[in-house]
Protein backbone atom coordinates (compact mmCIF):
# COMPACT_ATOMS: atom_id res chain seq x y z
CA UNK A 1 0.00 0.00 0.00
CA UNK A 2 1.65 3.54 -0.92
CA UNK A 3 2.07 5.79 1.67
CA UNK A 4 0.11 9.04 1.33
CA UNK A 5 2.37 11.87 0.65
CA UNK A 6 0.90 14.79 3.50
CA UNK A 7 2.11 18.48 4.16
CA UNK A 8 5.34 18.69 5.86
CA UNK A 9 6.16 20.58 9.01
CA UNK A 10 9.77 21.81 9.86
CA UNK A 11 11.40 22.70 13.20
CA UNK A 12 14.94 22.82 12.29
CA UNK A 13 14.70 27.14 12.70
CA UNK A 14 12.51 26.75 16.15
CA UNK A 15 13.95 28.02 19.59
CA UNK A 16 11.48 26.14 22.03
CA UNK A 17 9.96 29.51 22.76
CA UNK A 18 6.58 30.48 21.34
CA UNK A 19 6.93 34.35 20.59
CA UNK A 20 3.07 35.11 20.10
CA UNK A 21 -0.01 33.52 20.95
CA UNK A 22 -3.71 33.87 21.36
CA UNK A 23 -3.29 31.80 24.37
CA UNK A 24 -4.98 28.65 25.82
CA UNK A 25 -8.12 29.11 23.15
CA UNK A 26 -5.48 28.05 20.48
CA UNK A 27 -5.82 24.62 22.35
CA UNK A 28 -9.30 24.49 21.66
CA UNK A 29 -8.44 25.01 18.19
CA UNK A 30 -6.10 22.89 18.18
CA UNK A 31 -8.51 20.15 18.71
CA UNK A 32 -11.60 21.22 16.88
CA UNK A 33 -9.24 21.51 13.66
CA UNK A 34 -8.11 17.83 14.48
CA UNK A 35 -11.68 16.64 14.99
CA UNK A 36 -13.61 18.82 12.09
CA UNK A 37 -13.21 19.68 8.71
CA UNK A 38 -16.39 21.83 8.45
CA UNK A 39 -16.17 24.80 10.97
CA UNK A 40 -20.41 26.13 9.98
CA UNK A 41 -21.56 24.50 13.13
CA UNK A 42 -19.06 25.84 15.88
CA UNK A 43 -18.72 29.33 14.19
CA UNK A 44 -22.86 30.18 14.65
CA UNK A 45 -22.99 28.68 18.21
CA UNK A 46 -19.51 30.44 19.77
CA UNK A 47 -18.77 34.49 20.60
CA UNK A 48 -15.71 33.22 21.01
CA UNK A 49 -13.31 36.29 19.00
CA UNK A 50 -10.29 33.90 18.26
CA UNK A 51 -12.36 30.96 17.65
CA UNK A 52 -14.37 33.24 14.86
CA UNK A 53 -11.11 35.01 13.43
CA UNK A 54 -8.80 31.72 13.06
CA UNK A 55 -12.01 29.40 11.54
CA UNK A 56 -14.36 32.30 9.59
CA UNK A 57 -14.04 31.73 6.06
CA UNK A 58 -14.81 34.97 5.70
CA UNK A 59 -11.30 35.80 6.18
CA UNK A 60 -10.19 34.40 2.67
CA UNK A 61 -12.62 36.99 0.84
CA UNK A 62 -9.37 38.55 1.30
CA UNK A 63 -7.42 37.38 -1.45
CA UNK A 64 -10.13 34.62 -2.81
CA UNK A 65 -10.44 36.40 -5.59
CA UNK A 66 -6.92 37.18 -6.54
CA UNK A 67 -5.45 35.68 -10.05
CA UNK A 68 -2.49 33.94 -8.59
CA UNK A 69 -0.34 31.80 -11.35
CA UNK A 70 -1.05 27.99 -10.89
CA UNK A 71 2.46 27.27 -11.42
CA UNK A 72 4.03 30.13 -8.95
CA UNK A 73 5.27 29.71 -5.58
CA UNK A 74 4.58 31.65 -2.22
CA UNK A 75 5.67 32.07 0.59
CA UNK A 76 3.72 32.96 3.77
CA UNK A 77 4.59 34.85 6.74
CA UNK A 78 3.12 34.85 9.72
CA UNK A 79 0.64 31.88 8.56
CA UNK A 80 -1.44 31.91 12.01
CA UNK A 81 -3.76 29.06 12.02
CA UNK A 82 -4.13 28.52 8.49
CA UNK A 83 -7.17 30.59 7.50
CA UNK A 84 -5.53 31.13 4.22
CA UNK A 85 -2.71 28.13 4.25
CA UNK A 86 -5.22 25.67 2.12
CA UNK A 87 -6.47 28.24 -0.01
CA UNK A 88 -2.98 29.20 -1.51
CA UNK A 89 -2.37 25.51 -1.86
CA UNK A 90 -4.86 25.03 -3.79
CA UNK A 91 -4.26 27.70 -6.06
CA UNK A 92 -0.09 27.34 -6.49
CA UNK A 93 2.45 24.57 -7.09
CA UNK A 94 4.22 25.11 -3.77
CA UNK A 95 3.36 27.53 -0.79
CA UNK A 96 5.67 27.73 2.45
CA UNK A 97 4.82 29.06 5.68
CA UNK A 98 6.76 30.65 8.09
CA UNK A 99 4.67 30.67 12.04
CA UNK A 100 6.70 31.98 15.36
CA UNK A 101 4.32 29.36 17.35
CA UNK A 102 5.08 25.82 17.44
CA UNK A 103 1.12 25.53 18.15
CA UNK A 104 -0.38 27.33 15.57
CA UNK A 105 2.12 25.66 13.29
CA UNK A 106 0.39 22.28 14.29
CA UNK A 107 -2.70 24.16 13.77
CA UNK A 108 -1.83 24.94 10.36
CA UNK A 109 -0.34 21.30 9.97
CA UNK A 110 -3.74 19.60 11.25
CA UNK A 111 -5.86 21.62 8.96
CA UNK A 112 -4.72 21.09 6.03
CA UNK A 113 -2.07 18.08 6.00
CA UNK A 114 -3.26 16.40 3.17
CA UNK A 115 -1.99 19.01 0.59
CA UNK A 116 1.22 17.75 -0.42
CA UNK A 117 2.85 21.24 -1.80
CA UNK A 118 2.55 23.02 1.51
CA UNK A 119 5.77 23.10 4.19
CA UNK A 120 5.10 24.80 7.35
CA UNK A 121 8.28 26.21 8.83
CA UNK A 122 8.28 26.81 12.53
CA UNK A 123 10.35 30.20 13.65
CA UNK A 124 11.15 33.88 13.01
CA UNK A 125 11.72 35.03 9.29
CA UNK A 126 14.91 36.66 10.66
CA UNK A 127 16.23 33.21 11.54
CA UNK A 128 15.69 31.14 8.39
CA UNK A 129 17.17 30.38 5.40
CA UNK A 130 15.83 30.17 1.92
CA UNK A 131 17.55 27.89 -0.78
CA UNK A 132 14.79 29.76 -3.32
CA UNK A 133 13.01 32.72 -4.59
CA UNK A 134 9.23 33.26 -4.65
CA UNK A 135 6.46 34.73 -6.77
CA UNK A 136 4.95 35.33 -4.23
CA UNK A 137 4.77 36.82 -0.40
CA UNK A 138 2.67 37.50 1.93
CA UNK A 139 2.22 39.50 4.42
CA UNK A 140 -1.15 40.06 6.46
CA UNK A 141 -1.08 41.43 9.80
CA UNK A 142 2.36 40.83 10.48
CA UNK A 143 4.06 43.99 8.98
CA UNK A 144 2.94 45.58 12.35
CA UNK A 145 5.07 43.55 14.47
CA UNK A 146 8.49 43.92 12.95
CA UNK A 147 9.57 46.62 15.45
CA UNK A 148 8.76 43.50 18.00
CA UNK A 149 10.65 41.00 16.09
CA UNK A 150 13.42 42.56 14.21
CA UNK A 151 16.37 44.09 15.63
CA UNK A 152 17.73 47.76 14.80
CA UNK A 153 16.88 51.47 14.01
CA UNK A 154 14.62 50.60 11.74
CA UNK A 155 12.83 47.40 12.13
CA UNK A 156 10.17 48.28 9.61
CA UNK A 157 12.61 48.66 6.88
CA UNK A 158 14.75 45.98 7.18
CA UNK A 159 11.76 43.84 7.69
CA UNK A 160 10.76 44.58 4.75
CA UNK A 161 14.27 44.69 2.52
CA UNK A 162 14.94 40.97 3.91
CA UNK A 163 11.37 39.62 2.54
CA UNK A 164 12.24 41.62 -0.93
CA UNK A 165 15.37 39.92 -1.37
CA UNK A 166 13.56 36.61 -0.96
CA UNK A 167 11.20 37.57 -4.03
CA UNK A 168 12.26 36.41 -7.72
CA UNK A 169 12.61 39.39 -10.26
CA UNK A 170 8.75 40.97 -10.84
CA UNK A 171 7.73 39.00 -7.39
CA UNK A 172 4.38 39.95 -6.18
CA UNK A 173 4.38 41.15 -2.27
CA UNK A 174 0.48 40.92 -0.75
CA UNK A 175 0.38 43.17 2.50
CA UNK A 176 -2.93 43.48 4.63
CA UNK A 177 -2.90 46.37 7.56
CA UNK A 178 -4.87 48.43 9.32
CA UNK A 179 -4.97 52.53 8.17
CA UNK A 180 -3.76 54.16 11.06
CA UNK A 181 -6.35 56.84 10.34
CA UNK A 182 -9.34 54.82 9.80
CA UNK A 183 -12.56 56.12 10.70
CA UNK A 184 -13.46 53.38 12.83
CA UNK A 185 -10.47 55.27 15.09
CA UNK A 186 -12.01 58.32 15.41
CA UNK A 187 -15.49 56.97 15.98
CA UNK A 188 -14.13 55.21 19.03
CA UNK A 189 -13.11 52.08 18.62
CA UNK A 190 -9.85 50.83 20.08
CA UNK A 191 -6.45 50.56 18.23
CA UNK A 192 -6.20 47.23 17.56
CA UNK A 193 -3.26 46.23 19.08
CA UNK A 194 -2.47 48.38 21.97
CA UNK A 195 -6.15 48.60 22.87
CA UNK A 196 -5.53 52.48 23.45
CA UNK A 197 -8.72 54.89 22.15
CA UNK A 198 -6.80 57.25 19.27
CA UNK A 199 -3.53 55.64 20.03
CA UNK A 200 -2.54 55.42 16.16
CA UNK A 201 -4.23 58.58 15.41
CA UNK A 202 -1.56 60.04 17.52
CA UNK A 203 1.05 58.33 16.54
CA UNK A 204 1.78 55.68 19.19
CA UNK A 205 3.36 58.15 21.32
CA UNK A 206 3.88 55.62 24.12
CA UNK A 207 5.13 52.81 22.20
CA UNK A 208 6.12 52.65 18.72
CA UNK A 209 7.43 48.39 18.80
CA UNK A 210 4.28 48.12 17.23
CA UNK A 211 2.34 50.21 14.85
CA UNK A 212 0.35 50.49 11.54
CA UNK A 213 0.56 53.12 8.80
CA UNK A 214 -1.22 55.81 7.01
CA UNK A 215 -1.58 55.35 3.29
CA UNK A 216 0.91 57.91 2.78
CA UNK A 217 4.04 56.46 5.46
CA UNK A 218 3.19 53.25 3.31
CA UNK A 219 3.62 53.95 0.38
CA UNK A 220 6.56 55.54 1.31
CA UNK A 221 8.47 53.22 3.21
CA UNK A 222 7.27 50.52 0.40
CA UNK A 223 9.32 52.86 -2.50
CA UNK A 224 11.76 53.40 -0.48
CA UNK A 225 12.35 49.27 -0.15
CA UNK A 226 12.93 49.17 -4.66
CA UNK A 227 9.32 48.65 -5.41
CA UNK A 228 7.94 50.10 -8.31
CA UNK A 229 4.66 49.48 -8.57
CA UNK A 230 1.95 50.16 -5.92
CA UNK A 231 -1.91 49.02 -6.10
CA UNK A 232 -3.60 49.67 -3.26
CA UNK A 233 -6.66 48.18 -2.20
CA UNK A 234 -9.51 48.46 0.63
CA UNK A 235 -11.21 45.87 2.02
CA UNK A 236 -14.71 47.03 4.53
CA UNK A 237 -14.84 46.90 6.93
CA UNK A 238 -11.53 45.71 7.57
CA UNK A 239 -8.83 42.99 6.13
CA UNK A 240 -10.17 40.46 8.93
CA UNK A 241 -13.45 39.99 7.95
CA UNK A 242 -13.82 41.51 4.82
CA UNK A 243 -17.37 41.76 2.98
CA UNK A 244 -16.40 44.40 -0.11
CA UNK A 245 -13.57 45.34 -1.45
CA UNK A 246 -12.54 48.32 -3.45
CA UNK A 247 -9.95 49.72 -5.42
CA UNK A 248 -8.74 52.99 -6.56
CA UNK A 249 -10.31 51.92 -9.82
CA UNK A 250 -13.33 50.84 -8.25
CA UNK A 251 -13.93 53.26 -4.73
CA UNK A 252 -17.58 53.35 -3.14
CA UNK A 253 -20.22 56.12 -3.93
CA UNK A 254 -21.18 58.15 -1.69
CA UNK A 255 -24.82 56.36 -1.50
CA UNK A 256 -23.12 53.31 -0.41
CA UNK A 257 -24.45 51.28 3.05
CA UNK A 258 -21.86 50.98 5.43
CA UNK A 259 -21.91 50.07 8.89
CA UNK A 260 -23.29 52.98 11.40
CA UNK A 261 -20.11 51.66 13.47
CA UNK A 262 -17.64 49.22 12.76
CA UNK A 263 -17.63 46.53 14.74
CA UNK A 264 -15.04 45.34 17.76
CA UNK A 265 -15.86 41.70 18.33
CA UNK A 266 -12.19 41.08 20.61
CA UNK A 267 -12.60 44.29 22.93
CA UNK A 268 -15.56 47.51 24.25
CA UNK A 269 -15.52 50.68 21.69
CA UNK A 270 -17.44 53.61 21.67
CA UNK A 271 -19.45 54.99 19.04
CA UNK A 272 -18.72 59.08 18.92
CA UNK A 273 -20.43 59.41 15.14
CA UNK A 274 -22.23 57.15 12.97
CA UNK A 275 -19.67 56.40 10.81
CA UNK A 276 -22.28 55.93 7.86
CA UNK A 277 -22.90 59.67 7.20
CA UNK A 278 -19.87 60.02 8.11
CA UNK A 279 -18.18 58.02 5.00
CA UNK A 280 -20.86 59.25 2.53
CA UNK A 281 -19.24 63.32 2.98
CA UNK A 282 -16.01 61.79 3.03
CA UNK A 283 -16.38 60.08 -0.15
CA UNK A 284 -18.24 62.84 -0.87
CA UNK A 285 -15.25 64.58 -0.91
CA UNK A 286 -13.21 62.02 -2.55
CA UNK A 287 -11.04 61.07 0.72
CA UNK A 288 -12.22 57.41 1.00
CA UNK A 289 -8.68 56.23 0.55
CA UNK A 290 -7.48 58.03 3.73
CA UNK A 291 -9.89 57.19 5.90
CA UNK A 292 -10.51 53.41 4.82
CA UNK A 293 -9.92 51.22 7.87
CA UNK A 294 -7.32 48.50 6.57
CA UNK A 295 -5.40 48.10 3.28
CA UNK A 296 -4.33 45.28 0.89
CA UNK A 297 -1.51 46.72 -1.19
CA UNK A 298 0.21 44.48 -4.22
CA UNK A 299 3.57 45.45 -4.15
CA UNK A 300 5.24 44.69 -7.28
CA UNK A 301 9.22 45.18 -8.04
Amino acid sequence: MLEKIMSKINFNFYKNQDLYSDGDIEDTILEIVKKHTDFTEILYTTDNWPIMYHLSPIRQNLLNWYKFSKDGNLLEIGGGCGAFSGMFAKKLRDVKVVELSKRRAEIIYNRHKNYDNLEIIVGNLNDITFDEKFDYITLIGVLEYAGKFTSGAQPFKTFLEKIKSYLKENGKLLLAIENKFGLKYWAGAREDHTGKFFDSIENYQNDKSIQTFGRQELEELLKDIGFEELNFYYPMPDYKLPTVIYSDDYLPSDNILFDEYTPNYDQDRLALFNEREAYKSIIKNKNFSFFANSFLVEAIL
